[in-house]
């Protein structure tokens, strides 16, 4: 189903920050060019924590770490996505979108062109369904998790193992993929020798609506830190050296997947792979999120990949940063 187009530039640029307070009646008070008082968004300690600029129409909370523009505000406010938030606005303050710009005969735009143009999302992706069901007889002490070497324990943890039963995860590895909620969503089914595909995902399924492991970090994590990696193993291994990890299930960063990581965390360490694909991946996340929180990239050497070290190693690449 197509969605209505949204131009956050426009919407950035027409709703001051402070209409926006005083819509939610939070009361600050101006102290120099600033207005300052009590975080509105998560009640932090500190009477003059949350700063806000009517000059930059920005807001920054010294507490709890939220900043942004005015869409991030009304984001974290709602607990909605950026997309939501820049509609929210443009009901609230009626703003309407504008009218496709017209092409010159011969040099038509793809629908997905006039959507970039506009700031908006191509199309609206169906949230994924509960699975509805769950394997059972999964073997976590097999074999080839040990060879990746993943202990029973975080297997275990994580829900991995063998599953030797009928469908079409059988004779696989199978990951056990969870929504925000904790809902289970998905499994993946990794093979255990050279046959393709590698890797099994059920028709359908939607990686970049998930943050891979998103649920038990949120259970873990007391400071708002977390490191980014790409893989379904790659994160084992960093939860096994003992940090608070989550997974793109891949080397790109989608716009949910950008949403659920600002919405969450404070801090973030990107550890991608060590090659030119996980290196560009990285430069265009850090980008991407730098003003919604703080973020670091670990560059490992030329080859590298968390899942291949050790956990006394992953402590030590992650301590330099």
């Amino acid at each position: 189903m197509k969605q209505k187009w949204v131009d956050f530039k426009a919407i950035k640029q027409s709703v001051p920050l402070v209409a926006v307070l005083a819509r939610y009646n939070v009361k600050l008070k101006a102290s120099g060019k600033e207005l300052r008082g009590r975080c509105p968004i998560h009640r932090g300690d500190g009477d003059d924590a949350f700063h806000a600029s009517a000059e930059k129409n920005a807001f920054h909370c010294f507490s709890c770490g939220a900043k942004g523009n005015v869409l991030d505000f009304v984001a974290a406010m709602e607990e909605c996505s950026v997309r939501d938030a820049a509609l929210k606005l443009a009901e609230w303050f009626s703003i309407r979108a504008p009218a496709a710009a017209p092409t010159a005969p011969g040099t038509a735009r793809s629908a997905a062109s006039v959507t970039e143009a506009q700031g908006e999302e191509p199309e609206a992706e169906e949230e994924n369904k509960p699975l509805g069901f769950s394997l059972r007889g999964v073997i976590h002490d097999h074999p080839y998790l040990q060879s990746r070497g993943i202990d029973p324990e975080t297997a275990e943890y994580f829900g991995v193992g063998y599953y030797s039963g009928k469908g079409s995860m059988h004779g696989r590895i199978v990951i056990p993929i969870e929504n925000e909620r904790g809902v289970l969503v998905a499994y993946a089914g990794r093979a255990i020798d050279e046959t393709e595909p590698k890797y099994k995902l059920p028709a359908g399924f939607r990686k970049g609506q998930v943050l891979y492991n998103l649920p038990r970090a949120l259970e873990e994590d007391s400071t708002g830190a977390v490191v980014l990696v790409e893989g379904f193993f790659d994160c084992m291994k960093v939860v096994q050296a003992e940090h608070v990890c989550v997974a793109l299930m891949g080397c790109s960063m989608s716009d949910a997947q950008e949403a659920l990581l600002a919405h969450h965390f404070r801090q973030l360490v990107i550890m991608l792979d060590g090659d030119d694909a996980g290196r560009k991946a990285a430069r265009e996340i850090s980008s991407r999120l730098a003003s919604k929180l703080w973020v670091r990239i670990l560059d490992l050497p030329d080859g590298g990949q968390p899942d291949r070290f050790s956990p006394q190693e992953v402590r030590k690449l992650l301590a330099t940063v």
